[in-house]
């Protein structure tokens, strides 16, 4: 979504000019309606009273109360009035627009019904209504005009819901209409209403007088529904068509997505809601991408998917530890510059990471100049041992006699490697806790490693690696040594980085 920038005074005019058109376009209806039933009973003495009436009251006055109505948001884009104050009123705006139009429709009713019986149908005045008939039509007339109404100005509100989304980044979070309510409502005025103005005319009157009020409201309702039923299927499915294509653009992996608000229902409250899942998901995929930098991508993704489970809350298996370090690290630090050192450092750490994961381990953590890497812990890894000495031979080929960073520095890597039951798990305290792996054989792995300073060599591996790994590499024996944290001496084997795996 682009930066949110203030309505232009042409724009504010326009989204006032298309409310107040909506508001009011129920005047040419209410028209159309009456010229209908001066047709049908020939009345057209009364046209011109009762026209000027209906264009007074459903389009002069309508218009004063709906411009006092949109005055605050109107306030709201100008910038007079922030969006909190104003909220309320542009949920409200649909029920309060027809409301006030549903009280001038009233009045309107019982205005003409009243003139009726001050012109003589003789004359050419409309043949008078029987009592039946004019209450249910100041009951149907208000309730059909504030339906109508209600909707026009709810696809209207998804349009200023859109603008204001689009501007200043704002959704609504207040929702006082109800959509089973709405619904309800629409079908009732569309099916039940006409249905009733029938009944009564069939129980008023009898004869001619029933075929014209009969005619007269056939053709009222047919101009009626069609101009209702276009707004409220537009204003019911519209905000679900939205969601859903958001919905399918999230499925197809498109965590940007954030849609308008354009309801005062509970539809408008989900995609308030889906819009925070969005959102949610967008933090816990930062996350996840933010972790994976610490760890190896695929330990955090495993911790994310396995956490509700409590798998990781301790777990024993049998994998192959795997320890990095960088001979003579510190004197190599004394001369490079803090900027040459990392540079040169996360070099070199690229280069040694690639063959522990193209061999199925995974990283777990960076220490200092070295790693530490697990093999079948916590991801599945085949014939761990085999793949943890196939990964450390290529290490050392891969880091070889090449040198990193601009300075072109060398780095000599000695590695240590054991094999044995580990526990891993989910360690740590309140809301800080980390993957870890624990137990002898990461302790050995981690002696493995510092050990090859005193024999010389730069892949040390424990007998049980040796003896998981069988005859596939040339190992050569150095004896046994007591290493410090263990009660029983550890046999150490070298491997020579230049040796071929045998089948």
């Amino acid at each position: 979504m682009s930066t949110p920038s203030a309505a232009t005074p042409a724009e504010v005019t326009a989204l006032r000019r298309r409310y107040l058109l909506m508001a009011t376009s129920v005047a040419p209806i209410d028209a159309a309606i009456t010229l209908v039933f001066m047709a049908t009973s020939a009345a057209w003495s009364a046209a011109p009273v009762s026209l000027s009436m209906g264009l007074l009251l459903m389009l002069g006055v309508n218009f004063l109360l709906s411009r006092w109505l949109f005055q605050p948001i109107q306030d709201h884009l100008e910038g007079k009035a922030d969006f909190d104050s104003t909220e309320r009123r542009i949920t409200q705006l649909p029920l309060l627009t027809a409301r006030h139009v549903a009280i001038l429709a009233f009045a309107l009713a019982v205005f003409r019904f009243t003139t009726t019986y001050l012109t003589d149908p003789a004359a050419g005045g409309p043949p008078r209504s029987t009592p039946a008939d004019m209450i249910a039509i100041c009951v149907i007339l208000p309730i059909f005009y504030f339906t109508y109404t209600y909707f026009v100005v709810c696809d209207y509100l998804a349009h200023l819901c859109r603008f204001v989304f689009q501007r200043y980044g704002r959704n609504l979070t207040l929702f006082y209409g109800r959509y089973t309510v709405k619904l309800i409502v629409a079908l009732l005025v569309i099916s039940v209403a006409p249905l009733a103005a029938i009944v009564v005319d069939f129980l008023s009157y009898d004869g001619e007088r029933l075929q014209l009020e009969l005619s007269n409201d056939i053709l009222a309702v047919a101009i009626g529904i069609t101009m209702s039923a276009y707004f409220i299927t537009r204003s019911l499915l519209g905000p679900i068509r939205i969601l859903s294509q958001a919905m399918g653009e999230v499925a197809k992996g498109d965590l940007g997505v954030r849609v308008p608000v354009t309801s005062n229902d509970e539809v408008g409250s989900l995609t308030g809601q889906f819009n925070t899942m969005v959102e949610g998901l967008r933090e816990r995929e930062r996350i996840r991408e933010t972790f994976g930098r610490y760890v190896d991508e695929s330990v955090a993704a495993t911790i994310l998917q396995r956490e509700g489970a409590g798998v990781l809350a301790g777990e024993t298996r049998e994998a192959t530890i795997l320890f990095t370090d960088i001979a003579g690290f510190t004197t190599i630090a004394e001369y490079l510059t803090p900027e040459e050192l990392v540079a040169a450092l996360n070099e070199y750490l690229e280069t040694v990471i690639e063959p522990i994961r193209v061999h199925g381990g995974v990283v777990n953590t960076f220490i200092g100049d070295g790693l530490f890497a697990s093999f079948n812990m916590p991801l599945a890894c085949a014939d761990h041992a085999r793949a943890a000495v196939r990964a450390a031979i290529d290490i050392q080929r891969a880091v070889g006699d090449r040198t990193f960073g601009d300075l072109g520095v060398a780095f000599a890597t000695r590695i240590g490697i054991s094999t044995g039951q580990v526990i891993g798990g989910s360690v740590g305290a309140g809301q800080r806790v980390s993957f870890t792996l624990l137990g002898d054989t990461v302790n050995l792995a981690a002696r493995l490693e510092q050990l090859n300073k005193e024999y010389g060599t730069r892949i040390l591996v424990s007998d049980s690696t040796r003896r998981v790994c069988g005859e596939a590499f040339a190992f050569t024996a150095h004896g046994s040594v007591v290493v410090r944290g263990r009660s029983d001496a550890a046999t150490l084997f070298s491997v020579d980085p230049n040796s071929q795996e045998k089948p």
